[in-house]
């Protein structure tokens, strides 16, 4: 059953005899995913961005760069030019500000969650367009969703955490 090695030689044959069946099965190493594009029958890649309890359902098709939410500009949706500079972000960071045109509908939330689902709609999107685009919005953390929900108010205290005030009398 077992064989007697007298030297290295036999023992590096042996075990290259034993390797032989495994090489195929348990030494593959996992490829990284292809990412390929999706469209839909128009020509535009949607995707779905979340942030607190706001949803947006974002569309990119081949534009000029204009950016409609609910219906109108975005500037007049979110006039806070901090908002607006949070939803430009990732269509700055890849070197697409006037290459496509973004239809979002939002919903939930306030401004700033609605402005945060945006984007994190808008980078899923631009990645389903553009698969390419992928590795620099990971990098700078826009596919990721932020998870930070508002914890829920507990009983016998005035807030999630603030207990009522209290009076020694």
């Amino acid at each position: 059953m077992a064989e007697e090695l007298n030297s290295l030689e036999d023992l590096g044959s042996a075990m290259d005899a034993t390797a032989a069946p495994l090489s195929g099965e348990a030494n593959t190493q996992e490829e990284a995913p292809v990412y390929v594009q999706k469209l839909d029958k128009h020509g535009r890649a949607y995707a779905t961005g979340k942030r607190k309890d706001a949803v947006a359902r974002v569309w990119v098709k081949p534009g000029s760069g204009k950016i409609i939410v609910n219906g109108k500009e975005m500037t007049e949706y979110f006039a806070r030019p901090v908002l607006q500079l949070v939803i430009n972000q990732p269509l700055e960071l890849v070197d697409r500000k006037t290459q496509y045109d973004v239809m979002a509908t939002v919903s939930g939330g306030g401004l700033s969650g609605q402005a945060g689902a945006l984007r994190h709609g808008l980078s899923l999107a631009l990645t389903r367009y553009e698969p390419d685009l992928r590795s620099s919005l990971k990098k700078g953390g826009f596919l990721t969703r932020d998870s930070r929900v508002v914890e829920r108010k507990k009983y016998g205290r005035a807030k999630a955490r603030r207990s009522f005030q209290f009076s020694k009398r």
